[in-house]
């Protein structure tokens, strides 16, 4: 057991939640579906048999529930890996933290947390409507400078590569997503590597009052190329969730929903037709594990 966590670093509300979610730690289940937008996890828990408990503060939306009599947590983040980095430090100390005694717990519990968001495509033979699961992430931020952990020799190299193709000061990271819940929830959905993008415009190489430093980012990152490692798609979240997870002993999977493709130039018809079906087949792969 680890010393005891001051009441400065670990900020509990004066109702005993934890400071940015607003949870007490029996408001959570063991698994957690996370979606960017807070409007949509009303998207995910309309197919709850019931909810039990809804909790709201700032881009931190919860409900939580049943879905077929298994327990789960519908939760937004807002957007990028600043936002995952306070989303994941706080789920895991309300289920591996002593909110009393302020100690970390001796048994450590593990959560299955599953992203499921929108993505674009760089690969012309990923179309808009496809949906695909993250093998790898690799992110385009900083956030892991100011973290330590552990990478594999391809994960290294993917670093290394990136770093040279787009010419960038800092090092990227790569990190793999969970095997078990790829297994479980994207045996039947393509499988990719995804890059995490610091934000929506210049990053992802979009123009428009802004002439971006590297406007063709997504060719750049479409042409590195390891052994069977391409990248495939871009987000803005995926990265942080895997290295966090990786850190704090979770399962975490990004389930993304294709709505455009950067190489084709096409748009979805129905983007929200895509999430609905990628909500509902994950809620069913879930209930039948």
């Amino acid at each position: 057991m680890g010393n005891r966590i001051p009441e400065s670093e670990l900020i509990i509300n004066p109702d005993g939640s934890i400071y940015h979610l607003n949870l007490l730690p029996e408001q959570l289940a063991s698994t957690v579906i996370a979606v960017g937008d807070p409007e949509r996890v009303s998207k995910v828990s309309q197919y709850f048999d019931e909810i039990t408990h809804e909790v709201s503060k700032r881009e931190f939306v919860t409900h939580t529930g049943t879905y077929k009599g298994v327990p789960i947590t519908a939760m937004s983040t807002g957007m990028g890996t600043d936002n995952i980095e306070i989303f994941m430090t706080e789920l895991d100390a309300l289920v591996n933290v002593d909110f009393q005694t302020r100690l970390p717990k001796t048994d450590h519990t593990t959560l299955d947390i599953i992203r499921i968001g929108t993505s674009g495509s760089m690969r012309s033979d990923i179309p808009a409507g496809s949906m695909l699961a993250s093998t790898y992430a690799v992110g385009l931020d900083t956030l892991m400078t100011y973290y330590q952990t552990e990478y594999s020799d391809l994960e290294i190299e993917v670093s290394d590569s990136v770093k040279q193709v787009l010419g960038v000061a800092f090092t990227p990271y790569c990190v793999a997503g969970s095997s078990l819940l790829i297994d479980l929830l994207g045996h039947d959905l393509i499988k990719g590597n995804t890059a995490t993008c610091p934000g929506f415009f210049g990053p992802q190489g979009r123009e428009v009052r802004i002439k971006p430093a590297i406007p063709d980012i997504i060719e750049k990152l479409a042409s590195i190329s390891i052994g069977d490692f391409k990248l495939t798609n871009f987000e803005m979240e995926t990265a942080g969730y895997y290295a966090m997870g990786r850190l704090l002993g979770h399962e975490v999977l990004s389930l993304n929903a294709i709505v455009a493709n950067r190489i084709t130039h096409e748009f979805a018809e129905d983007p929200h037709g895509i999430v609905d079906q990628l909500i509902k087949t994950t809620l069913e792969k879930l209930a039948n594990r």
